[in-house]
């Protein structure tokens, strides 16, 4: 059976921007199908799976978002160029320079995201505003271009993931593909569970939820927990609350982010957490937001915890993760799945 860090690998390597998530999904069913575990897709690509517990009164679900942030292209100039729009929230500021992929008509297409030379900019004209973000692939003429792309394809950053240092990995896309690694371990290793559970592999959580509405109102589940990257901002610079979470800190139980967490499930995970000696912590302050704020709402209204690891440089080309919260998320999910 594969380990946590092979799975997260692995997933970090599929290009899946928001509403272009087919491949992740993809690779979710070719990783269970030869356990015998059935995923079922729907009409919005989330990839779900369903599994008997020892008490059927009751469906929970355990959800992780399939997405990562990119670009759509929106346009080809005259010269080849391809302008590009965000698909999520990223700074600007981190993306020239940068390689993408570009999901073509033809295949994978290599691209960089160009910037003007520093010799010609001037002083807050140093700072590229994201209207202006635009894409080389090596087209001489817009003819060349639009032969392999055009508007509506998607790019994603061309990172590679690796472990490095004393216990890190890094990457794209760890936010949100340490969740689904996660669920896939469990899933793998025939957890077994208190009470009849969907497992949910999101879509569209970077640009609003859409996804997962739907996989709440097909489940229908009595609660939920969901399964995050969050910001860590413990680095030079940045000091006391302002770091928001630590890595190596152990896994972040949520309270409150675009949402506000069930407080009897939120407590339960604390004292399963500090019961069993897995380092746990909570957010210093407020940021960022989840698939909650689509979930809790859903039908008659879903009881919703959240777990999340913290990874420093969050929506940027390569973003980094500590092994350690990592398993730490796995402990603690497996224990909340069991009970």
């Amino acid at each position: 059976m594969k380990k946590l860090i092979e799975l997260l690998t692995e997933l970090c390597s599929i290009d899946g921007v928001s509403g272009d998530e087919g491949r992740v999904a993809e690779y979710i069913r070719d990783t269970l199908s030869p356990a015998g575990i059935e995923v079922r897709v729907d009409r919005l690509g989330n990839a779900a799976v369903f599994r008997q517990g020892k008490d059927h009164s009751v469906t929970r679900m355990i959800d992780a978002h399939m997405d990562e942030v990119g670009f759509i292209v929106t346009s080809v100039t005259s010269e080849g160029y391809l302008k590009l729009a965000p698909v999520g929230g990223f700074d600007s500021r981190i993306v020239p320079g940068k390689k993408i992929r570009v999901r073509g008509k033809k295949g994978v297409i290599p691209g960089v995201v160009g910037i003007c030379p520093v010799h010609l900019s001037k002083g807050s004209d140093k700072a590229v505003k994201v209207p202006e973000l635009f894409a080389d692939i090596g087209a001489r003429s817009a003819d060349e271009a639009k032969k392999y792309v055009s508007p509506g394809c998607f790019a994603a950053f061309d990172t590679a993931p690796s472990l490095f240092g004393n216990g890190y990995f890094k990457s794209k896309a760890i936010d949100d593909r340490i969740g689904c690694a996660v669920m896939l371990r469990h899933l793998l290793s025939g957890i077994e569970l208190s009470h009849d559970t969907v497992f949910s592999f999101s879509t569209r959580e970077e640009v609003g939820g859409a996804g997962v509405k739907g996989a709440c109102f097909s489940a229908d589940p009595a609660q939920a927990l969901i399964l995050e990257g969050t910001t860590a901002a413990d680095i030079p610079g940045v000091s006391g609350d302002k770091r928001v979470c630590l890595q190596n800190g152990g896994v972040v139980i949520n309270i409150k982010d675009s949402a506000i967490y069930n407080a009897e499930m939120t407590e339960k995970l604390r004292a399963l957490a500090t019961e069993n000696k897995i380092p746990w912590q909570s957010k210093r302050i407020i940021s960022g937001g989840t698939n909650a704020k689509s979930i809790i709402p859903s039908r008659a209204g879903i009881a919703c915890a959240g777990l999340s690891v913290p990874a420093r440089y969050i929506h940027a080309p390569s973003s980094t993760a500590a092994l350690a919260d990592c398993e730490a998320m796995l402990r603690l999910s497996a224990l909340w799945l069991e009970n």
